[in-house]
């Protein structure tokens, strides 16, 4: 080592010094040698990478062995090490990689290496002097952090001139720091979804991780240790077969890297786009995803690689393929299965059928714009193609207890010989209304409504409502039901017997 020697002593003495915080200047002076001595041993401290009270530790051997024209192999040995530090760093990002599964490859390579203390110590001290905190390390692939910014952009209503502001969904994917922006409506259940879903899509493929900070879209009880998601957002991550992992609600910890990069995203995107006007929503996402290219492209403050190109190298092979289907919003309702072995999904006026076993019982219909489940304590019971015709039956056949005599007293027989004491008009309505279906048990329940009428009509009433009844095209509890409301019964009728058309206008066009 060129310059002024000094003993063992003076060696603790000026890294003591230096630990203190003492200038260069200072130390000199204090100790009585040259300033550059003092310049080329701080400058040695560098090299090596070792702290000061590391370097307080050793003995009196392995110090002066440090200091000495003897330490070019260790100088060399260490420089061949902390080469390999940013490789390091970047394969910490894998899944899987562990600071031992590093150090395995790096003694294959280099038998005379450092021991495994030694090498996980030396790659800490580099790793702090780099700010990279082991704490917030995140693997590739493992999460995606969503959340909405505070502040709200706007765009322009063109008619009225009113300003309507609009919600920004951000992810993130923390080892890469990609970042995909959009903007919605709300934060509510179907804009969050969607957001996601474009997210996924955009970046093409799925973490194993969504963590959003406890959305009320997302969340339907906040807990600090176990949050409720909703069943929408939980079928989400069914569907893409990703966790779902809200964070600690109201904790900065969990959002720091979000919070972070929603301020550059106020810099970057926020700050030019309100020198421009948008007139609708598309109009603003079009800029923000031009924006957006620029923003993932930004290189990094240490100037060697930007977002997109983490997200190339280091992030995107680790995602999940995306599935099939994109997912579409799963709506949730409770039933009960009529004794006809349907339920009633009110959102369309329709019948849906499951097995008759589950008759009387409480059921959940999940369903979207394309689909029908039925499911019984968890357990899906019977699957259906959505019709939008209201007042339909959709049935299985497989369903119905017909072929497997579960009516002990309903039958058609059944019916009509009640409907018959009526009279024969309300015994051949009966049986026509029955059989018009392909599984009897579907009109059984309209059967049993009008014989209910008696509560509400005399017999002859009844009677004289069949009659006319009989003429039009289909039989239905409702349109027995309309004739006696507007007293169609108690009219004569004008037309002949082979009209099938009603002849009042509450009930025109209903039965086509």
């Amino acid at each position: 080592m060129a310059g002024q020697r000094i003993d063992i002593m003076e060696l603790r003495s000026l890294i003591t010094f230096k630990q203190k915080g003492l200038s260069n200047r200072k130390i000199a002076a204090l100790m009585g040698i040259n300033r550059n001595t003092v310049d080329e041993y701080i400058k040695r401290f560098s090299e090596l990478g070792l702290g000061y009270g590391k370097l307080l530790t050793l003995d009196g051997k392995d110090l002066a062995e440090l200091f000495t024209q003897n330490s070019q192999k260790e100088k060399e040995r260490y420089e061949q090490l902390s080469g390999q530090f940013p490789y390091f760093q970047k394969e910490m990002k894998k899944p899987g990689c562990t600071l031992q599964e590093l150090w395995n490859e790096y003694i294959e390579k280099c038998p005379g290496g450092y021991k495994y203390s030694q090498f996980t110590w030396h790659y800490r001290q580099w790793s702090k002097r780099h700010h990279v905190s082991g704490k917030l390390t995140h693997r590739a692939g493992e999460k995606l952090f969503v959340d909405f910014c505070g502040k709200k952009p706007f765009y322009v209503n063109r008619e009225t001139g009113e300003q309507i502001e609009v919600e920004v969904f951000v992810g993130i994917l923390p080892c890469s720091q990609y970042t995909y922006i959009r903007a919605v409506a709300s934060q509510k259940r179907e804009d969050f979804i969607s957001c996601l879903v474009h997210c996924l899509g955009w970046i093409g493929g799925v973490p194993y991780a969504v963590i959003p900070d406890n959305l009320k879209s997302a969340v339907t009880k906040s807990s600090k240790y176990a949050p409720i998601l909703n069943k929408t957002f939980a079928d989400f991550g069914q569907h893409y077969g990703c966790a779902l992992d809200p964070t600690r609600p109201y904790s900065a910890q969990d959002k720091a890297l979000v919070e972070r990069t929603v301020t550059i995203v106020y810099q970057r995107i926020y700050y030019p786009l309100s020198k421009h006007t948008f007139f609708s929503p598309a109009d603003l996402n079009n800029a923000i995803a031009d924006r957006l290219e620029e923003f993932n492209d930004y290189l990094f403050s240490h100037g060697e690689s930007s977002r997109r190109s983490q997200f190339i190298d280091i992030e995107k092979e680790f995602l999940q393929p995306l599935p099939r289907g994109i997912y579409s919003i799963r709506n949730y309702k409770k039933a009960t299965v009529q004794k006809s072995s349907h339920v009633y999904f009110g959102e369309d006026k329709n019948y849906y059928s499951c097995p008759h076993r589950y008759i009387g019982m409480s059921v959940e219909l999940q369903y979207n714009g394309d689909i029908v489940e039925i499911f019984h304590r968890q357990e899906r019971i019977a699957f259906h193609k959505r019709s939008f015709k209201a007042g339909h039956y959709i049935t299985v056949g497989d369903h119905m207890p017909s072929s497997h005599q579960y009516y002990k007293e309903w039958s058609p027989e059944f019916f009509q010989r009640r409907a018959g004491k009526i009279g024969p008009h309300t015994g051949e309505y009966i049986g026509r209304l029955i059989g018009q279906y392909d599984y009897p048990e579907i009109g059984y329940k309209q059967a049993q409504g009008i014989l209910a009428f008696l509560k509400s009509y005399e017999p002859e009433r009844i009677e004289s409502a069949c009659k006319r009844a009989l003429r039009f095209e289909k039989a239905s509890y409702h349109t027995l039901e309309r004739v006696l409301q507007n007293k169609m019964d108690m009219e004569e009728i004008p037309f002949p017997e082979d009209h099938l058309t009603p002849d009042h206008k509450n009930i025109r066009g209903i039965y086509s």
